[in-house]
């Protein structure tokens, strides 16, 4: 049984945790106690369209449905408890992963997410996997990088870095660059040192660099 007032006091002192979840047609927004039940949830519908022969979501639809999902949840505990979620212990985001986001110098993006469901990239991930030894699925985002490589595409000249949907969400709301293992293997091929820290296999990182360095890429 719910215990609505114990509920409730946690949210007050901030002793919650909140999910955000980045679904294919749904973005989902989940809070928890610290029992791992979840005491408020809530939804956006959305959907990816198909444009120039590519499935994506618009940029400014990635942030309203955040922004939208969040404020659903904080009128969902609102209305269960009547109080305001000001604070939570920690925070986590989930998403499609994969894909391709590129952005230049200035932060801006270069062209429209790609996302995993595009199947575009059947020549850059056959002489990927090739090369490495490795299977490179087309979702990936080295694969969308590497076709657009391929493809000659105008943007590519101007790539400062590429993160993926719950990267560019972590990076809009902490400000950092950064990806969980779980993306980061989305990516590129990831191997676990001795140490126990997770990096991009620096073997394969060196035969793509020799791949294209015939390419005058910045």
């Amino acid at each position: 049984m719910e215990n609505i007032e114990k509920n409730k006091n946690d949210i007050q002192d901030g002793n919650v945790f909140l999910g955000i979840e980045f679904g294919s047609t749904r973005i989902k927004s989940v809070l928890i106690n610290c029992q791992n039940e979840t005491i408020a949830n809530s939804s956006f519908t959305w959907e990816n369209s198909f444009d120039n022969g590519l499935w994506t979501y618009p940029i400014k639809q990635i942030d309203l449905g955040l922004q939208q999902c969040y404020s659903s949840l904080k009128e969902d505990v609102k209305n269960r408890y009547g109080i305001s979620l000001k604070k939570f212990k920690a925070g986590g985001i989930s998403a499609m992963m994969h894909g391709y986001l590129p952005f230049d110098k200035n932060d801006e993006l270069l062209v429209p997410f790609r996302t995993w469901r595009n199947t575009t990239t059947q020549e850059a991930s056959e002489t990927l996997s090739s090369l490495f030894g490795f299977p490179i699925p087309q979702r990936w985002s080295i694969s969308h990088l590497y076709q657009s490589i391929l493809n000659n595409e105008e943007h590519i000249q101007k790539i400062n870095f590429i993160t993926t949907l719950a990267g560019y969400i972590h990076w809009r709301l902490t400000g950092e660059k950064v990806l969980g293992t779980g993306d980061a293997s989305g990516m590129f091929p990831i191997i676990k040192e001795k140490n126990s820290e997770s990096t991009y296999v620096k073997d394969y990182i060196s035969k793509f660099n020799n791949l294209i360095q015939t390419r005058n890429l910045p």
